[in-house]
């Protein structure tokens, strides 16, 4: 790939937004850690994010769309291709009885914005970090919520770059997937349907939800967030935390003693000091209790 003139294709096309070469992604992802990207493109409207999709299956050129980086882990050697960054479409609104945000938007301001307008259901994601493109793409969680249980429709993108609606129950859910999971689609809009609710109780369960998270959660370091996802019948945390890798260190990256299924950069980690703890942790827990925990970031990129 010819990056000088990808980034000048590129820039003709993302007139609203940003195209940069060689671009630094450890400050664009919440664990502080990782590589370059070949080309950031930072588009700032549907139209550029389709034009861009299009020219890169046009060009074969290789396409990761990266939200605002908070479950996400970059290898040291970076990303090669295209990186779309989709943090700066953040709109939303309501029409049609329906709730739509734009898939940059963080899903903290989306429950935030329905509890302005009186809307209950999403309640759950007060504390979830990622944006609105990332929730569907992990059919994300918290506090016995999920996407799947309050998403009415997408509005996507296909790797030709045609648009397409999906109803919810064309969504392929699991337990954090999704039929976004396979990279065949790029969310640009997602339509909520909620109900009316009183502006009190709805605050009352957020605020305790958040009181929850900040109280059990390492916010005060750069993590990707919960590094596992819950084994059937167990949780994560607590099979680290009985098989003593509390505190555990590999470099920078620490197994955080606040909350053992979190793993925090604690000291300039690198991604292999981050990911080569992971895999640490991964077998010492099958070691001890036989059972395989499966990882809940997401690891891109190349070592």
């Amino acid at each position: 790939m010819n990056i000088s003139k990808v980034q000048d294709d590129l820039q003709a096309i993302v007139t609203a937004g940003v195209v940069k070469s060689h671009e630094e992604l450890k400050d664009r992802v919440f664990t502080k850690m990782g590589g370059r990207a070949d080309i950031l493109a930072a588009p700032a409207t549907y139209e550029e994010i389709q034009k861009i999709v299009t020219y890169a299956s046009e060009q074969r050129i290789p396409l990761t769309v990266l939200g605002n980086g908070s479950n996400v882990i970059i290898r040291d050697g970076g990303v090669r291709g295209i990186v779309l960054q989709t943090s700066d479409l953040t709109g939303m609104g309501v029409r049609d009885g329906l709730l739509y945000a734009e898939c940059g938007a963080k899903i903290i301001d989306v429950s935030r914005y329905a509890l302005d307008q009186e809307l209950a259901g999403l309640e759950f994601a007060c504390g979830i970090p990622g944006t609105v493109g990332g929730a569907l793409y992990m059919n994300a969680g918290a506090y016995g919520g999920e996407v799947k249980d309050v998403l009415h429709s997408a509005v996507v993108l296909n790797k030709a770059g045609e648009l397409i609606t999906l109803q919810g129950d064309q969504m392929q859910w699991g337990y954090r997937k999704s039929i976004f999971s396979s990279g065949e689609y790029v969310v640009l809009e997602a339509r909520f349907a909620l109900k009316p609710g009183e502006a009190a109780a709805i605050k009352s369960v957020m605020d305790e939800l958040t009181f929850l998270r900040e109280s059990k959660q390492p916010l005060e370091y750069p993590s990707c967030g919960s590094v596992f996802k819950r084994p059937p019948g167990r949780f994560a945390g607590q099979l680290i935390q009985e098989s003593g890798l509390q505190g555990t260190r590999i470099g920078g990256a620490e197994v955080s003693r606040k909350h053992a299924g979190f793993i925090v950069n604690a000291d300039h980690a690198t991604a292999s000091d981050y990911i080569g703890l992971i895999q640490h942790v991964r077998e010492t827990v099958m070691d001890k209790f036989g059972v395989e925990l499966e990882t809940e970031v997401e690891i891109i990129g190349e070592e």
